[in-house]
């Protein structure tokens, strides 16, 4: 199945001259027109205020303010870009990082290295599962996901339970 991209726009936050090449080559062979690229957090937060973008593509470690900095200081209630889609980039999958990943309230993870198929996955999902946002004393992001085979286990104060979580970002 094949989405229409041409009319979405993609602000790329990533360090790497290189890894930017890459995802822009990438977004280009999926038919993104429009794409933006920032170096940093704080360059990605300039950015987004001039550019306007419908997804946000961005890794996890940068200088001067990283990817969880950022999807911190965008996912308040009161910021005009809080429910923007977030794929968080990133070459650390440990178990703790899934999880702290879940709990920034991004709507995709994706790990290097990449490929053009589990990116466009991503795009995918956050384009024809969209998800509602919640907001609770400690959680403001895209409710998570239902794991098949267990009942869903959101209460509105707390995130799902810690099994499976690869699966429910």
């Amino acid at each position: 199945m094949s989405i229409d991209l041409s009319s979405l726009s993609f602000l790329v936050v990533e360090d790497s001259a290189y890894m930017r090449t890459i995802l822009r080559t990438m977004l280009q062979s999926f038919g993104v027109r429009k794409i933006i690229e920032a170096e940093d957090g704080a360059s990605g937060l300039e950015a987004m205020d001039r550019a306007n973008p419908d997804i946000l593509i961005l890794d996890w470690v940068m200088p001067i303010l990283d990817g969880a900095e950022m999807v911190r200081m965008i996912r308040t209630p009161n910021n005009p870009y809080a429910y923007i889609p977030i794929i968080m980039v990133t070459a650390h999958t440990e178990r703790s990082r899934i999880i702290e990943a879940r709990k920034l309230g991004i709507h995709e993870l994706l790990c290097k290295p990449i490929s053009a198929k589990s990116l466009y996955q991503r795009i995918a999902s956050i384009i024809l599962q969209p998800r509602d946002f919640v907001k609770s004393a400690g959680y403001f992001g895209p409710a998570p996901r239902e794991v098949r085979g267990h009942k869903k286990n959101w209460d509105g104060n707390r995130l799902l339970s810690e099994t499976n979580v690869a699966t429910m970002i």
